[in-house]
């Protein structure tokens, strides 16, 4: 059965049970958690019983969403919210928002308060000679009363204006080292004004914005909070978000080039759009958290604790002008990157090629795949299969002896296409398995005889590979194709989802727009019959990286989908001696190569320093503590000039007369070139390929 014809079914039930609500426009809310919650439990692949249990998942989410860093409400105030923890599924069922509205009253009441607090304490110099600490992380309890709330607060803006205070400092000296004569220094005193007016200023912009929000916006967040409990990919959007989110970074627009995402108060980058102004410069990265955006000429503006559609409005921005996004990194420190948007140019994210090879002048393809992208609405349009096997083409006429295929960072896409896809690399059969809600799992496969290339293969994954990518990579695997290298294991998101229109489900033109639902429809299995979900895909040879001790997987995230089996599907697999020869002789070189090793300890490093909550509110303290952080990065910067002697990347000779046709394509092409001519992670794909050949 289809998606669109369940809801033929499960509509009717929704009328029936929320008919009496539909009266009014204004009346909207009172339908909106019942139909939101018949749906997802007449289509989601898995729902759960929504009972008391489903309440207190809901009203955890909830409390953490609304004050995550426990510097709002009280510890009483809490109190007063619990006694609705149980309450969740009779408010859904009965149309009702009593907690919701409660926890309205309180947050208002606590805005208030808390506006007080940091106008109140920034109105004064701070001491900067204390032997105190700072606690920023989450899991501290709620403040017992006003009084331990407020020097919550007070440690927390301190260290807002200390952080600022010290960049200025090390600023103003790095200028005055430089001889420049037209220079004034500052004098401490002003600097640490100037800071805590800075900090000021973001602070009354903070509460503007959180003193605009209205109802619908709160109640997005409280809804969202009840279809998480679903699955992390389960997500309410009113009728303005659902609008934002299909524009958002999506790389049509004039901008950055980033995909973007709120995450805990912080804006997150989830992904560096192929080709776009920030792919190019080359400094930001997946997982950077931005904490300030700076327009050319003006002064910086803190965005922690922004919503995501003000963000990007002024992230966003015309095509030729700068902004410069102070981030932090995951390793914890701070670095400001300035970019020049740009028109993200499409066709950067489309497969591309290149032949590789170093003294032993065996011939390599290198294919780079950043999604498994398809035009659904032209049949003529590109299709990421159809694309693959063209490069697999051009680079069999250049005398190739194996195939790389980079599927680091590609985050999935088209399902048809990568099961297509599969189809170019083994003669025929299965490719992965789709199971929908109560129904048998349907085997997708390649129904056409012979291969694109048959010869030697490599894949890349990372920890971002995901979806689409895990059902290529998986099916590769369990076939003996080929060689899985990359991270310990990819993402693990073997769930798909599609968007539903409420008021189409409803079918009553009378009702205001509800907006959208995003709900996980179907579940992806291996052709061995392992699930892709939570675990994902296993490398054949673990190449270390800076985020192998960081958790980043779907594992990490609340209430995802479990991990199961079913039965396998019927296939073959290829005799496996010669790969169990470069996959051992690929982990011997991986042990003994200085840069593995080094990128090893920078990843033990950068665990060390994301497990750090506490923070010095000295100055001197705070100066010692990036000092050493500094000399202790030092180590690694060596990472960043990474060179590899004999290797050698090159344009396959057919492309050269579209790159060289546009200076853009040229300098494109040039930072791409340079990119993978320093990769030990595509060096390593060659090696493993010569040593299947």
């Amino acid at each position: 059965m289809k998606l669109k014809n369940i809801f033929f079914v499960v509509a009717p039930f929704i009328f029936v049970a929320t008919g009496f609500y539909m009266k009014a426009q204004d009346e909207g809310e009172s339908i909106l958690l019942q139909a939101i919650n018949m749906s997802l439990q007449g289509a989601h692949y898995d729902p759960p019983v929504v009972d008391d249990a489903f309440s207190q998942k809901a009203f955890d989410l909830y409390l953490k969403n609304i004050d995550g860093n426990k510097r709002l409400l009280l510890a009483s105030d809490t109190v007063q919210l619990v006694n609705y923890r149980n309450e969740i599924d009779n408010e859904i069922n009965d149309g009702t928002y009593k907690l919701f509205d409660l926890s309205l009253e309180l947050i208002e009441k606590q805005t208030k308060a808390t506006e007080v607090y940091f106008e109140e304490i920034l109105a004064q110099p701070f001491s900067f000679i204390e032997n105190e600490e700072v606690n920023l992380g989450e899991d501290m309890p709620f403040a017992k009363d006003e009084t331990e709330l407020r020097d919550r607060w007070r440690k927390y803006l301190k260290y807002s204006v200390l952080s600022r205070l010290h960049d200025d400092i090390i600023a103003q000296e790095k200028t005055i080292e430089k001889g420049d004569t037209i220079f004034t220094p500052k004098s401490y005193d002003s600097l640490e004004y100037l800071a805590r007016k800075n900090v000021l200023k973001t602070h009354r912009d903070w509460y503007k914005r959180l003193n605009r929000l209205d109802r619908k916006d709160r109640l997005a967040l409280y809804i969202n909070s009840i279809t998480a409990v679903y699955d992390p990919h389960t997500n309410y959007f009113p009728p303005e978000q659902k609008e934002d989110f299909d524009i958002q970074m999506s790389g049509q627009l004039e901008g950055i080039g980033a995909q973007l995402q709120e995450k805990d108060g912080y804006i997150k980058i989830t992904n560096i759009i192929p080709g776009g102004p920030s792919s190019l410069q080359g400094e930001l990265m997946a997982n950077d958290l931005i904490l300030k955006v700076k327009q050319e000429g003006g002064e910086p503006i803190e965005i922690i604790d922004w919503r995501i559609n003000d963000a990007v409005k002024i992230i966003r921005g015309k095509k030729g002008t700068k902004v410069t996004l102070t981030v932090r990194k995951p390793d914890g420190s701070v670095k400001n990157i300035t970019i020049t948007r740009d028109v993200v140019v499409l066709e950067e994210t489309y497969a591309k090629s290149l032949v590789l090879h170093d003294q032993d002048n065996i011939k390599t393809g290198y294919i780079y795949l950043p999604t498994f992208y398809a035009d659904f609405q032209n049949p003529r349009g590109r299709f990421s299969w159809k694309d693959v096997k063209v490069e697999v083409e051009k680079l069999k006429a250049t005398g190739i002896k194996g195939i790389i295929l980079d599927l680091r960072n590609n985050g999935g896409g088209s399902l048809d296409d990568v099961v297509k896809m599969g189809g170019l690399f083994i003669d025929q059969g299965p490719i992965v398995q789709v199971k929908e809600k109560g129904r048998q799992a349907q085997v997708l496969e390649d129904r056409y005889p012979g291969a694109e290339w048959d010869g030697a293969l490599v894949i890349i994954i990372n920890e971002f590979s995901a979806s689409a990518s895990e059902i290529m990579a998986a099916a590769m695997q369990d076939y003996g194709r080929a060689v899985i290298v990359g991270s310990s294991s990819s993402h693990g998101k073997g769930t798909v989802q599609r968007f539903l229109n409420l008021n189409q489900t409803l079918r009553n033109k009378n009702l205001p727009d509800l907006g959208s639902v995003k709900l996980t429809i179907q579940k992806f299995y291996r052709i061995n019959g392992d699930a892709t979900q939570l675990k994902g895909v296993s490398s054949d040879v673990v190449l270390p990286d800076n985020y192998m001790y960081i958790k980043t997987g779907e594992n990490e995230n609340d209430y995802a989908m479990a991990w199961d089996q079913i039965s396998s599907s019927k296939y073959e697999t290829k005799p496996l001696d010669a790969h169990n020869k470069a996959i051992k002789k690929s982990q011997v070189r991986v042990k003994k190569n200085e840069t593995f090793n080094l990128i090893e300890e920078n990843a033990r490093r950068w665990e060390l320093q994301r497990e750090t909550n506490t923070f010095p509110l000295s100055l001197e303290a705070y100066k010692a503590q990036e000092v050493k952080e500094k000399k202790e990065g030092e180590k690694y910067e060596a990472l960043n000039k990474i060179v590899i002697n004999g290797f050698v990347v090159k344009n396959i000779p057919s492309d050269l007369a579209l790159i060289n046709s546009e200076e853009s394509r040229v300098k494109r092409n040039e930072e791409w070139i340079k990119g993978i001519a320093k990769d030990p992670y595509v060096y390593e794909a060659l090696q493993i390929i010569e040593d299947l050949n």
